[in-house]
């Protein structure tokens, strides 16, 4: 276990103890004391090396830093808490101190007692809420939840979309990787986000070119954000989510085109090049200064499925990341939605109840349920 890792373990196994410790004596007792000092000290000396630790709990997942972990006894009970006090994200933030960490277990242990104590932020400690329940997806895919705010997605400024586009081809070209090019593209987009949403329908206008992975890209990148802001996610997290979608496919830059644009079926030796895209595409991502882990990881890992099928193949084992969950549900939705060279684009409810169908299995199932509530919501704004 890396040192990183530890010491959030550490924080988490700490936090809990003194919080039940709290919850049956009291918080001047001095093992709680005692406890809350290791807990500060384990997220103080992990802090050191970052500006911030965000902790998710996806229904009943607890992802560290886009990360899920295997539960155990200790991050199973803490998880349960969160979600007893309904609490979706917790962020640590650097220059955290020791007495925000014994007003949090103080807030938690009152919670147990009659879960009437409400949770507020502090300069470093921030609460979010990650609501991923929707209503009318059991079966039909015409129903769409109502009395709830909805996210839209806007239509993509022009000169980002050129921007990138001279990105890829350099790519192509066997030059390197612009990654500062790739950050200003993302960081464009979720401003557009903040400042006016309009319907992810009118992203249609990006059907004029025919670089297929290009638009791919850019629209996963877009999917990606909608999916991370609506799990309140923001930051730096945010931006790597963006770029990991805008470079999820780049090892496609490296399978001959005759493939990549073929009409008819691939034969299963055109096929097996295909499948070494994921592992082109993350070493190319490792070899480029500044890329951000999360975006070798996804492009290693968004063929791979819940289930944990696919390709590259994957150990029993195997801890995937929630970004490159993401990016399969938004990859997914994009490449059916989009017209292809061997077949048109397919419906949007078509394609919602087969996501429906795939829950659990293919794609992650609460991840799937708050994309769809995004798209269900967009349908209803342009209908």
């Amino acid at each position: 276990m890396s040192n990183d890792k530890q010491h959030i373990h550490d924080f988490i196994r700490h936090l809990l103890s003194a919080t039940a410790n709290a919850s049956l004596y009291s918080m001047t007792h001095p093992q709680v004391e005692r406890l809350s000092s290791q807990s500060f000290a384990s997220v103080e000396e992990m802090l050191k090396s970052r500006a911030e630790v965000t902790l998710m709990v996806v229904e009943n997942e607890l992802i560290i830093d886009g990360q899920p972990q295997e539960l155990g006894l200790f991050l199973d009970r803490f998880t349960q808490i969160l979600k007893s006090r309904k609490i979706g994200t917790i962020k640590l933030l650097s220059g955290i101190t020791k007495s925000e960490v014994y007003n949090l277990i103080g807030g938690l242990a009152k919670q147990l007692d009659d879960g009437t104590q409400e949770m507020t932020s502090s300069d470093h400690i921030r609460f979010g809420r990650v609501d991923l329940q929707v209503s009318g997806l059991s079966g039909d895919a015409d129903l769409i939840e109502s009395n709830k705010p909805k996210l839209t997605l806007p239509d993509l400024p022009r000169v980002e979309l050129a921007q990138f586009m001279e990105i890829y081809e350099t790519v192509k070209r066997k030059h390197k990787l612009q990654i500062n090019g790739v950050f200003d593209v993302v960081s464009g987009f979720i401003n557009v986000f903040r400042q006016e949403g309009k319907p992810l329908l009118a992203m249609a206008a990006l059907r004029e070119t025919d670089e297929y992975t290009f638009t791919h890209s850019t629209n996963v990148c877009v999917l990606n954000l909608a999916q991370a802001m609506a799990l309140g996610i923001e930051g730096q997290l945010l931006n790597d989510i963006g770029v990991a979608a805008m470079l999820h496919d780049i090892g496609k830059m490296f399978v001959p085109e005759e493939i990549l644009t073929k009409t008819d079926r691939l034969t299963d030796k055109e096929f097996d090049i295909i499948k070494q895209h994921p592992v082109m595409g993350a070493r190319h991502l490792l070899e480029t200064p500044g890329v951000p882990r999360l975006a070798v990881v996804t492009a290693y890992e968004h063929h791979l499925k819940f289930n944990l099928s696919g390709y590259p193949k994957a150990t029993p084992d195997w801890q995937q990341n929630l970004c490159s969950h993401m990016t399969a549900i938004s990859d997914f939705f994009d490449a059916l939605r989009t017209k292809r060279s061997y077949r048109d684009p397919m419906d949007v409810k078509i394609i919602i109840s087969m996501m429906q169908n795939m829950m659990g299995t293919e794609l992650h199932p609460a991840l799937t349920r708050n994309f769809l509530k995004i798209i269900l919501g967009v349908i209803e704004t342009t209908d």
